[in-house]
């Protein structure tokens, strides 16, 4: 393969046999859409979409000092990850800087006698964080081994995900916790089953090899037909995850930015025992943001019809306040909607006075709280 060449997953004829517009996203060819975006995107939110998510990094690391090495590299507290259990962190810098945010997930084999450990980053920065924890594993009785090809990724997410899902396998899925995973089978094809998402939705994740792809897409299909499922592309999933108020990294995560800078300082764990890769650093951000607070995330929701983007300019009283970090028109609002960092003076929800700089034109916007939509449970 080519330096140019974008990787294709293991679902890709499927993609193209369905029509699906194609974009290269962190190097791989990837569905954008299979037709309408918002009728994707409402799928999700009443009946079920299906995803691949193939291109995401996975990561196993293993051996008995697997979660002493986590707990190094990472600013959570891996330890208290219970088996069948997944955890929400990030992995920063020295300086305390983003370098991504992931997915631990424990998955303890009884009869290994070792943790084992999951770790999913963002496709566009899995190498990053490959390198990173390859480097921090030295003096670890630990192995970090790169499984980027041992899985394809398949989502199912919406509120018939459940029912769908449970006709397909003997896992009890209404006993399973959201942020939990366990290996199952599901239409015959062993997977580890998750209760995991990036939609805002109830939903699970489903990792299998990737000579399973295929025939696990179909079955979900298959079950979903009558029911409204829909195979669903990166597009509505980027709409999804801004309704629900998600970060996206390169978006509203950075490596300028510490979690607290991004508001996430609650996923740093200094009560852990031990160093910590950026515990320094971040105990001065920590400090910092009491002291002097950074900018907000908030929501920002259109009184007009145009869309905001990524880096135009939130202003207020002539002054520009704050910076868009995600836009776009919101299906479940029927509005276009924005995440922003904002100064603490304008942060507020319901704060008056506020706009985005749209090409030299400052269009009115509400304030509001994040997230934009949450289920009903």
């Amino acid at each position: 393969m080519s330096s140019t060449e974008l990787r294709r997953t293991a679902l890709d004829a499927v993609h193209r046999s369905l029509g699906a517009t194609m974009t290269d996203f962190a190097g791989w060819d990837m569905p954008l859409r299979y037709g309408s975006e918002r009728d994707e995107h409402n799928a999700v939110r009443t009946r079920a979409g299906l995803f691949d998510l193939s291109h995401m990094g996975e990561i196993t690391v293993t051996g008995p000092q697997a979660t002493r090495f986590l707990d190094h590299a990472l600013v959570g507290n891996i330890g208290t990850v219970k088996p069948g259990r997944a955890r929400y962190t990030m992995i920063c810098r020295e300086d305390g800087g983003i370098l991504d945010d992931l997915i631990v997930y424990r998955l303890d084999d009884p009869e290994a006698g070792s943790p084992r450990y999951l770790v999913v980053a963002n496709a566009s920065n899995a190498q990053v964080v490959l390198d990173a924890l390859v480097e921090r594993s030295a003096g670890f009785d630990t192995e970090v081994r790169d499984d980027r090809d041992a899985y394809a990724l398949l989502a199912v997410q919406g509120p018939e995900s459940p029912g769908i899902l449970q006709s397909l396998t003997d896992t009890d899925l209404e006993g399973m916790k959201y942020y939990a995973g366990q290996p199952g089978t599901v239409a015959g094809v062993p997977a580890l089953i998750a209760r995991t998402g990036y939609t805002g939705e109830d939903g699970f994740e489903l990792f299998v090899k990737p000579e399973h792809a295929v025939e696990l897409w179909q079955a979900l299909t298959k079950a979903g037909e009558g029911i409204g499922l829909v195979p669903c592309g990166l597009s509505c999933r980027d709409t999804l995850r801004l309704e629900a108020g998600m970060p996206l990294y390169g978006n509203e995560l950075s490596a300028s930015l510490t979690p607290f800078d991004a508001g996430f300082g609650r996923v740093v764990k200094f009560e852990k025992e031990g160093d910590f890769v950026g515990r320094a650093a971040l105990t001065e951000a920590a400090a910092r943001a009491e002291a002097t607070p950074p900018r907000v995330l908030v929501g920002l929701v259109a009184e007009g019809r145009r869309v905001p983007r990524a880096g135009y300019a939130v202003v207020a009283g002539g002054e520009v306040i704050g910076e868009v970090t995600s836009g776009a028109p919101s299906p479940t609002l029927g509005r276009p909607i924005a995440m922003a960092y904002v100064d603490v003076a304008h942060a507020a929800p319901g704060t008056a006075g506020v706009g985005v700089d749209i090409r030299g034109s400052h269009e009115p916007y509400e304030v509001v709280a994040l997230p934009f939509y949450q289920r009903q449970k």
